[in-house]
């Protein structure tokens, strides 16, 4: 079975078919996406990707099995963001970026495609000036049933931010934020590259021969 991950683009996003796919929580102000129909929320969407792609870069990826697209994350610096406000744990701090959403297709998840996920952007993020680490709004305890409204039906649970690397920056009951350093991820990756590099080098690392003895100087046959 073959796992990868992809930049977002507006046609991957499609094809992953997310529940969230006309979610505005993170991306509008509460006034304007209130009165909003199915298909304004999902141009409205489109365009907010559009426009973090356009000014700041690549804002996402999605993870593929066999080719097809079945989850998929969000991430953007807190300017792009306005749901942020919902939360007592906000502002998110100056020298990091914000992932706001996650999801994984129900028959998929527990296979590791979220660390997956998550690495996939680490690595666009490693190297971009002034971007020292990711940050999140997490939500303890268990998921709300839906339907559901408020802040904490748009967040990722603290015990899966855990699993993949976040620590509680901030704490808080019910939604904390967590954060997690893009240095260590680097740090990690070297040790691994390295170890990578001596088990290679002692694979491939010749058997020793023995030096042959010149004629001259083998015993003589009995």
């Amino acid at each position: 079975m073959a796992r990868t991950t992809l930049p977002l683009t507006l046609d991957l996003l499609d094809a992953v078919g997310a529940p969230c796919r006309t979610c505005l929580f993170w991306e509008r102000e509460p006034v304007h996406r209130e009165h909003l129909e199915p298909e304004e929320r999902a141009r409205e969407k489109e365009a907010w990707i559009s426009e973090v792609l356009r000014e700041w870069g690549s804002c996402g990826r999605v993870a593929l099995v066999d080719g097809e697209p079945v989850g998929y994350l969000v991430y953007a610096p807190a300017a792009f963001v306005p749901g942020v406000a919902a939360f007592p744990t906000a502002p998110v701090s100056g020298d990091a970026v914000l992932l706001t959403t996650a999801w994984i297709r129900p028959e998929h998840t527990g296979g590791g495609l979220g660390r997956l996920l998550i690495q996939g952007m680490a690595r666009d993020l490693v190297g971009r000036d002034g971007i020292r680490a990711v940050e999140a709004f997490a939500r303890v305890g268990r998921a709300p049933r839906l339907p559901v409204t408020g802040p904490t039906a748009c967040v990722l649970p603290a015990d899966f931010l855990a699993r993949v690397g976040f620590k509680t920056h901030r704490p808080h009951p019910r939604t904390p934020r967590m954060r997690m350093e893009l240095r260590s991820l680097v740090t990690w990756r070297g040790e691994v590259e390295a170890a990578w590099e001596r088990l290679v080098g002692v694979v491939r690392r010749p058997k020793h021969v023995p030096t042959p003895v010149p004629r001259e100087a083998r015993s003589p046959r009995s």
